[in-house]
């Protein structure tokens, strides 16, 4: 029930947006965790723009919020700090690189696997972050450690 005593409806919910912080502190700290309609996400701030996405890896549950950041084909990607997998910040693809067997001279290219990481809508309003989850409705491999058991943001409630 909200204030007014209606009744809300759980999908607008899930989809609002939630405050997660202010735009000080992730500016000096450069990534930043929370809890947001009970998923777990990490916010990054890299190169003046906001990136949102569950906080663990697709891949095998890596915590995110513990790699680095770096480029690889000039996109910026996080990398899993446990299996060094590479996931762009702006769609959540997995890339890897690849190279043909049949041409001897041939250099490694980087490639996607598709969008592997569920990525979240950050905006900010007033100095205050927002996150708002994603309402695509296809599946992500990230879905899998998203909720649950691996949770590793202890709620305070």
């Amino acid at each position: 029930m909200d204030l007014d005593g209606s009744e809300q409806d759980p999908e607008v919910k899930e989809y609002s947006p939630v405050c997660v912080g202010r735009e000080d502190d992730i500016k000096k700290s450069k990534r930043m965790t929370a809890v947001v309609h009970d998923r777990e996400v990490v916010i990054f701030y890299h190169k003046g723009e906001y990136h949102g996405m569950d906080i663990r890896c697709y891949h095998s549950g890596g915590p995110l919020h513990l790699g680095e950041i770096e480029e690889f084909d000039g996109r910026p990607c996080i990398v899993c700090p446990w299996h060094k997998y590479k996931i762009t910040l702006a769609t959540g693809e997995g890339l890897y690189q690849s190279i043909n067997p049949r041409d001897p001279s041939a250099k490694p290219e980087w490639c996607s696997k598709g969008v592997k990481q569920r990525i979240h809508t950050v905006t900010v309003n007033n100095g205050n972050i927002y996150v708002t989850l994603s309402k695509e409705p296809f599946k992500c491999d990230s879905d899998f450690y998203a909720t649950g058991d691996f949770k590793v943001i202890q709620s305070s409630f």
